[in-house]
């Protein structure tokens, strides 16, 4: 069976490492805060301008002023900072967020990422996506292996704007985890969700893979 969107974070959570200053993009990836391993020390980082954030509010803690880039309430932890959003950026783009776990609506065999408009729909921007991508260590992606009616969404090109070019390190889909080899410039599917086939892979993806000479099980 296909992954569920907790099972996703769950599998994106395991990238994390202690110290780790994350940025967590909307949808999928804002469930990876709810899997961070016990005794893990991460710092969550928005990119209006606070960085430590700390568990969702329960009803009768909701603060209307303390909300992530995704417009949800948050609360802060222990120790946190809040700064401008110039300060902000300024810490993605110098390269101080160790990773960033964003969702996708295409991802290209080179490792390009398109994931804020869709062509037709009324958006505002392209927001702090185009900094994330570009200026942080690494970029996770965790998104559904396939689109309404099968539709391939890892594909050869994408057809969907740019977000960024050869910028993706790592892609978990509720099939499959393939990681970007920037020798060969190329994804190598490493595992697959369980239940799931190379045939079935092979036959829901347009892009070009390598396959691991060991597959293992995803594991949540």
């Amino acid at each position: 069976m296909p992954l569920t969107r907790e099972q996703l974070a769950q599998r994106a959570a395991r990238e994390l490492r202690d110290g780790y200053i994350v940025n967590l993009g909307i949808g999928i990836p804002t469930l990876v805060a709810n899997f961070i391993p016990l005794g893990m020390d991460v710092w969550l980082q928005s990119e209006n301008g606070l960085l430590g954030i700390g568990p969702f509010p329960t009803d009768d803690a909701v603060d209307p002023d303390l909300i992530n880039a995704g417009k949800q309430t948050i609360t802060a932890r222990a120790g946190a900072s809040f700064f401008s959003s110039a300060e902000s950026f300024a810490m993605i783009r110098g390269g101080h967020v160790d990773i960033s776990i964003l969702g996708a609506m295409q991802i290209s065999e080179r490792g390009d990422i398109a994931n804020w408009m869709v062509p037709g729909k009324l958006v505002k921007g392209m927001g702090g996506a185009m900094d994330l991508v570009a200026g942080v260590k690494r970029v996770v992606v965790t998104m559904e292996h396939v689109a309404k009616g099968d539709a391939h969404k890892f594909v050869p090109s994408c057809t969907l704007p740019l977000t960024g070019q050869a910028c993706v390190d790592m892609l978990i889909t509720d099939l499959a985890v393939f990681q970007f080899d920037r020798a060969t410039r190329g994804f190598v599917l490493t595992e697959l969700a369980p239940g799931a086939t190379l045939d079935e892979i092979k036959a829901k993806t347009g892009a070009k893979f390598t396959v691991a000479p060991k597959l293992d099980t995803v594991s949540v």
